[in-house]
């Protein structure tokens, strides 16, 4: 008599971490991205505080990204050329360096946005190498949940350092805030350093830029790819623009703010990687991105603090959208090009927030932060409806 088939168990969150070398790209990124909060929030306050100007404290806290479109264009084949854990905490050294340099008293704007500028270089190799090495520790089919878990983190570590931030803007300055961030990016790297496998890069050849223009023809020479990458870079990033006015708009809460948004993601990230059937996913994606920005209609009403805190916690569930996005991605790319493709994603992405929190801010100087971000939220909503329709015209099969 046969015995009775099995069903396996279903594979979650904790399963993740008995896989080798998870573990250690889990906490390195966690510390990262809680360094970043910390760091960016401290910046952002000390920029606006010497200068009034809601544009130098958006670009202070996006700006960076901007350094992407930079890296993506010269530097990006290097995510795939570079054995990843030498990547990764090379990369977390010298974001460490660059926020400790700003802590210096009387440091000129120039030099401090020159700083921010060679951390966005960085980090767009940091990106690729990062997601990169997630692709190439999980199997294929557990990309996505291994994404939730990571975003998920992020979420969680933004509200921690956002709600940390805060403290230490209090009881120090915006100085102090900044050491503590260079000390979490020190702890990034030494755990990269320490926790990760040696491996040997994924792509064979040397890091150039005419192999990085080379490989980005490459990618963006498929229509259906071009669909996705549009998707994940211009509905989101003019969200983030969005949050660049966190702190001009509530001065004394803009914390609190970015601890909701954060909680938010953290909240559509689980529900998504989680929980929602695989059959449903393609269809999630442009009503999660235009979750994301519908509630920024409001602000241009100039909302009180208790419904601005609803708004941005109900828009972040949309940045899952992200995650859908990146799935498919994942599936259109050779695996030897894993790292490039999302590491241009990444640097894509960083990049349009950083173009959308200058617009922001200059929107901002023109008429007010809430007028801004109403304007943004509503260009969001009209480029997602009219990218659903480009994507839904070129479903390419995987290659």
């Amino acid at each position: 008599m046969p015995a009775p088939a099995t069903t396996p168990a279903p594979f979650g969150y904790r399963d993740l971490f008995r896989i080798p070398d998870f573990t250690p790209l889990f906490l390195s990124g966690a510390a990262h991205a809680a360094a970043q909060t910390v760091a960016g929030l401290g910046l952002a306050t000390l920029v606006y505080r010497s200068t009034g100007s809601p544009l130098l404290s958006a670009l202070a806290m996006f700006g960076p990204a901007l350094a992407q479109l930079v890296g993506a264009a010269f530097l990006l084949s290097a995510a795939d050329r570079l054995p990843p854990r030498a990547a990764l905490s090379g990369v977390a050294l010298v974001f460490a360096a660059g926020t400790a340099a700003q802590t210096v008293p009387g440091l000129p704007v120039g030099v401090v946005f020159a700083i921010l500028f060679l951390q966005g270089l960085a980090g767009s190799v940091g990106g690729g190498a990062r997601y990169g090495l997630l692709n190439e520790v999980l199997p294929r089919e557990r990309y996505l949940l291994g994404r939730s878990m990571l975003n998920t983190t992020v979420g969680g570590c933004q509200i921690a350092g956002f709600a940390t931030g805060g403290l230490l803007l209090a009881l120090l300055s915006p100085r102090g805030t900044l050491a503590a961030g260079a000390a979490l990016y020190l702890t990034a790297a030494l755990v990269a350093r320490a926790g990760l496998t040696g491996r040997p890069p994924r792509a064979t050849g040397r890091p150039s830029p005419a192999e990085t223009w080379r490989t980005n023809a490459v990618l963006w020479s498929s229509p259906a790819r071009r669909w996705v990458y549009l998707a994940l870079w211009v509905p989101n990033g003019l969200v983030v623009g969005c949050e660049s006015l966190f702190v001009p708009y509530a001065p004394e809460r803009a914390g609190l703010l970015f601890a909701c948004a954060a909680l938010g993601m953290l909240a559509g990230d689980i529900a998504v990687g989680r929980f929602v059937p695989a059959r449903w996913r393609g269809r999630l994606a442009a009503p999660l991105q235009a979750l994301l920005a519908a509630p920024y209609l409001l602000f241009a009403l100039r909302p009180g603090l208790a419904l601005a805190v609803v708004a941005v916690a109900v828009s972040a569930v949309g940045y899952a959208a992200s995650l859908l996005h990146q799935e498919r991605l994942t599936a259109l790319v050779p695996d030897g090009l894993s790292g490039h493709a999302l590491g241009l994603h990444t640097s894509g992405m960083l990049a349009l927030q950083g173009v959308s929190a200058a617009l922001a801010g200059g929107l901002a100087q023109l008429t007010s932060p809430g007028a801004a971000m109403g304007l943004l939220a509503a260009c969001s909503l009209t480029v997602t409806a009219l990218l659903a329709r480009g994507m839904n015209r070129w479903r390419e099969p995987v290659e």
